[in-house]
């Protein structure tokens, strides 16, 4: 296998302002590995909260293309990365999660099916996302609420973390006004103290708020397990809930755990959460990153697991480069053709054609002869 990377700028179209910090843009590692003339493609984002920079992602993305470049198919390097042999011991779940969408997009492109089928669902999967609303004026907050319900999205998640709380249920107050009929998330993103929250929650349940996402400083899950046992609404575990593990000590205890490929290492991580969480009495929420396109569609792919389902990130951009999962109108739909379904709109190129720009980490390896036939 052939494996490439490229890294691009995703600019959003305005500053998403949250209890931490404030992003406009960020950059955005593609990841493509060919055999015999079919491309597939992943992405990895960087993340200041992660400690991904462009740089140690193209480090790392070089690394794992190394190792698949010793792979003979894709379908065994997908296999040796299911049973935890792929990528090297370390790897940060972003790159995983890349290096996955890639083998599964390949796999899928050879076999003509499209990745939910690879993954037992029948059916393309779609779901209502949430659409967020970040930290901003009232009159702001309004407005985009009545823009993005009136453009059939049902389902609006707020940022909370203001410096002052009143400012925040203000601003809830002005989105429930403007969209009376939609459901609201709250996500403080761990802003609040326990003596905080056990002050707010009522109010915001007053509101009509369905569910609140973190809303503790994150490293005491027990006292985000604790918070949710007197909670009058929902308690969503996202910073303290990473991987397996954290997942394994939260379920049964908090409402719900949000999932996102490039926190807990991609489709096959996921899919371990979702099924330790079945009957747990704690629902999946599947989240993400601001992303293309092309990073949220392997989610997009696991969309019918999910009680909540928050895979926006990609129509936060001021121009998606990649098309193929839908959202503009509420909601995302995963594509019925072979592999992810998406395909490249500018700066990427299609399958079948020279990555040029693009940084080789691997050469070609030979697929095995079988049945007496010549290795291609």
């Amino acid at each position: 296998m052939k494996v490439s990377q490229r890294t691009v700028r995703l600019e959003l179209t305005e500053p998403l302002r949250i209890s931490r910090s404030t992003m406009a843009a960020r950059d955005a590692v593609w990841l493509a590995i060919e055999h015999q003339g079919t491309r597939g493609y992943g992405e990895a984002v960087t993340s200041t909260y992660y400690g991904l920079d462009a740089a140690r992602l193209g480090r790392l993305l070089h690394d794992a293309g190394r190792e698949l470049a010793r792979c003979a198919t894709p379908e065994s390097a997908l296999d040796a990365l299911r049973a935890g042999e792929l990528p090297a011991p370390g790897t940060p779940p972003a790159v995983t999660a890349a290096v996955e969408s890639a083998l599964l997009d390949l796999v899928g492109k050879r076999a003509g099916v499209p990745v939910h089928r690879l993954l037992g669902a029948p059916e393309a999967p779609h779901a209502a996302t949430a659409r967020t609303i970040g930290i901003t004026s009232n009159r702001a907050a309004a407005e985009q609420a009545r823009l993005l319900t009136r453009r059939g999205f049902s389902v609006l998640k707020i940022k909370a973390g203001a410096p002052d709380p009143e400012d925040d249920l203000d601003r809830v107050l002005a989105v429930r006004n403007a969209a009376p009929h939609a459901r609201l998330l709250l996500d403080p993103n761990g802003a609040w103290s326990p003596a905080q929250a056990d002050a707010l929650l009522p109010r915001y349940a007053g509101l009509g708020v369905e569910a609140v996402e973190q809303p503790l400083a994150p490293g005491d899950p027990e006292a985000l397990a604790a918070l949710a046992t007197r909670s009058p609404l929902p308690v969503i575990a996202d910073e303290d809930a990473v991987g397996f593990e954290d997942a394994q000590r939260l379920a049964g205890r908090v409402h719900g755990i949000n999932v996102k490929l490039a926190k807990c290492g991609g489709v096959t991580a996921a899919l371990r959460i979702a099924d330790l969480l079945a009957g747990s009495g704690t629902a999946l929420m599947l989240g993400c990153l601001t992303a293309s396109t092309l990073g949220l569609a392997p989610a997009v792919h696991l969309a019918d697991r999910a009680r909540w389902t928050d895979l926006d990130g990609h129509l936060l951009l001021a121009h998606d480069p990649w098309t193929g999962i839908g959202g503009t109108d509420g909601t995302v739909r995963a594509g019925r053709e072979p592999g992810l379904g998406v395909r490249a709109v500018h700066g990427a190129p299609p399958p079948g054609e020279e990555p040029a720009g693009w940084e080789t980490a691997g050469q070609e390896t030979p697929e095995p002869a079988r049945d007496g036939e010549a290795a291609q």
